[in-house]
């Protein structure tokens, strides 16, 4: 049975006791003057399925997330303002345990996908789709949507497999933009009708991340081409403000077709006024940015726009207030600010600090859902002889990047055993997911020794990827250990405490390829920058690298385990792209781990020291971890890492003499 659902006006009134929200003053209007109107956007943004504060995978509370919380903020703000639209910017369906068991059944009208159970309290008006709401393929993405109280919007996403001359033209695989007439109070307390279009992208690059669920169903467009050519149509249809609900994010090398994270330029579109945008998991305004050419974090503006990004999992509330003017050629914006306000702070040194509590009716709406997924993930599948932790996953072979590796290799050779590269040799390539960064101090897995649940194997593969394998050369095995190796910034020999790791490359581009052994010289630099580009042709970081303990042939081939997303041109890395595909496994690779650790019913994942650095006498490089890494010190083989002090926001500073 489904919690009862709670209406919009006694939610709200729950908040501000009883009556009082019919009868609430409005102070941000009373600043309007006559022909003039207030309006506050708000915006939520990569939610992935986290609704209540808590953490799955470690089983217990966690301040820094979930919709509950965030749902206390958009109240309050939304108390404040007489005139008010909150939109959500997509990846809503996929993200956490809660998202994989909801994705075990069909969402159905008597029992709603519970992301959009919770959100259907708070009076969303529209929302974007994300490139994770394709994770599940698009039968499951018709039903979840239909349970949904609020409209989506969506320009880029193409049914079929033929782009019109004109994108307006598009058969899109969702309503491309909606323009919703809304009558807001100017200062004078007369009523305006004022018509506001909300148009949705997500990165074209879904085809190829999610080609198992999309190819030969859907195609995409760039983003910005296709903000040029429907803003206009908008307009023409009398649309006084247009929102791009734009879940990509902000990149200011410059714009090139069919980039991922384009909004910036999406900015820069002559009719768009506003953008919502996300997908990074970062907070504009903030100092993400300050260096980006275009994106001012103090007006919180892209291009002179307002804009907002809303961090992750509820961690903050997107704000966008404007104050709208009329005159002889329509509504204009006259002022306006922006902000990303938190749900919690954190203070050095200290814990997380909530600064608001979980309104209780969005709890309610889902508890069914969340208590079903506690019994999922609680349910034991074997024993672990020794800790699996990732708390020192980037700086030296780890046991939880080798039980992921350990089992694709399992299920590779598995299923590669009567085929045609039975014979060729066989490699698997995986990375830390959950490495600390902007997700914080404790974003790390933790299992003892001991029963391992499948909560755990969530722990250590966050992502419903699907497996896949590839066939490349030595020279590619080569480059694309390169490309992992920019997550190292470049060390000066015989300086002590040198800062180790590029906050600017994502962890999960960071591959470990088992089956191979290999050093990486950090006094040299990078090959490849965060995005994939060669822009250091004669460095060379990866030496020694051996297979069966001789140097690796260039011109040898090797079937390599990865994932759909790897495999599809994920993190752009050379020579690995859908070309090179050779095997598409039915399973998800986080199916193949839970598979593989039944079979085997206890493992033993120590970390078997095919890579480490290149010794640098006199040399010492400092990185931050969690707290906890301290605990495992005595774990870690071929590599001595002591503990420094504390570090910034709530990470421990650790250091290795090289």
């Amino acid at each position: 049975m489904i919690a009862r659902p709670v209406s919009r006006r006694s939610l709200l009134g729950s908040l501000l006791g009883g009556g009082a929200a019919l009868s609430v003053l409005h102070p941000f209007a009373a600043r309007a003057a006559s022909g003039q109107v207030h309006l506050r956007l708000v915006e939520t943004t990569d939610l992935h399925c986290a609704v209540y504060p808590f953490d799955y995978y470690a089983d217990r509370t966690d301040d820094t997330q979930g919709l509950a919380r965030t749902a206390a903020l958009i109240d309050k703000v939304r108390a404040e303002a007489g005139n008010m639209i909150l939109v959500d910017n997509g990846d809503l369906i996929q993200g956490n345990p809660l998202g994989d068991y909801a994705s075990g059944w069909l969402p159905t009208a008597k029992h709603v996908h519970p992301m959009f159970a919770a959100m259907n309290l708070l009076g969303y008006e529209v929302s974007t789709l994300g490139n994770h709401e394709f994770n599940f393929g698009l039968d499951f993405l018709e039903a979840a949507l239909a349970g949904a109280n609020f409209p989506f919007v969506n320009a880029n996403v193409v049914k079929g497999q033929t782009l019109a001359a004109d994108p307006t033209r598009d058969q899109t695989l969702i309503t491309p933009y909606r323009i919703v007439e809304k009558e807001l109070i100017d200062g004078a307390g007369a009523l305006n009708k004022i018509k506001i279009g909300f148009i949705g992208f997500v990165p074209p690059q879904i085809v190829e991340w999610d080609a198992a669920n999309l190819s030969g169903k859907v195609l995409t467009r760039d983003i910005v081409e296709t903000a040029k050519a429907f803003v206009p149509r908008m307009k023409e249809e009398g649309a006084d403000l247009i929102v791009a609900l734009a879940h990509t994010g902000i990149d200011g090398g410059g714009y090139s077709a069919g980039m991922e994270n384009a909004a910036l330029y999406v900015a820069g579109v002559p009719g768009v006024d506003v953008v919502m945008t996300g997908h990074q998991h970062h907070v504009f305004p903030g100092p993400d940015y300050a260096s980006v050419r275009g994106a001012d974090v103090v007006a919180g503006t892209l291009m002179g726009k307002p804009a907002v990004m809303a961090g992750f999992w509820g961690s903050h509330m997107g704000l966008i207030d404007l104050m709208l003017e009329q005159d002889e050629r329509g509504w204009r914006i006259i002022s306006h600010t922006s902000e990303a306000r938190p749900t919690f702070r954190r203070e050095k040194g200290q814990p997380v600090i909530p600064l608001v509590q979980s309104v209780l009716a969005v709890l309610e709406s889902v508890a069914e859902d969340h208590h079903a997924t506690l019994a999922y993930v609680r349910r034991p599948v074997g024993e672990t002889k020794a800790p699996l932790f990732s708390y020192f996953a980037l700086v030296a072979d780890d046991p939880s990047v080798q039980i992921v590796s350990d089992s694709q290799l399992w299920y590779l050779k598995t299923m590669l055993k009567d085929g045609q590269y039975r014979d060729l040799p066989m490699l698997s390539a995986a990375a830390p997911f959950k490495a600390g960064g902007r997700a914080g101090p404790d974003y790390y897995t933790d299992v003892p020794a001991g029963p391992i649940a499948i909560r755990n194997v969530a722990d250590l593969y966050l992502y419903p990827n699907t497996f896949r394998a590839v066939a490349v050369s030595g020279a590619t095995v080569r480059e694309w250990l390169e490309r992992s190796a920019g997550i190292f910034k470049m060390v000066e020999p015989g300086k002590a405490d040198q800062p180790l790791i590029d906050p600017s490359f994502q962890a999960f581009n960071f591959d470990i390829i088992d089956g191979v052994t290999y050093k990486i010289d950090l006094g040299q630099p990078s090959r490849y920058d965060e995005d994939g580009k060669l822009v250091a042709p004669d460095a060379h970081r990866i030496v020694n690298l051996q297979f069966a303990g001789k140097e690796i042939d260039p011109e040898a081939r090797f079937i390599v385990a990865t994932n759909n997303y790897r495999a599809g041109g994920g993190g752009h890395f050379p020579g690995v792209d859908p070309s090179a595909i050779v095997f598409t496994g039915p399973d998800t690779n986080r199916d193949i781990i839970v598979r593989y650790i039944q079979t085997k019913g206890t493992i033993d994942p120590s970390a078997d020291s095919n890579w480490s650095f290149v010794p640098m006498p006199g040399t010492s490089i400092v990185f931050e971890s969690g707290s906890r890494g301290r605990e495992h010190l005595a774990d870690m083989k071929g590599v001595k890492i002591e503990e420094v002090g504390p570090g910034e926001s709530g990470f421990t500073r650790y250091r290795i003499a090289l």
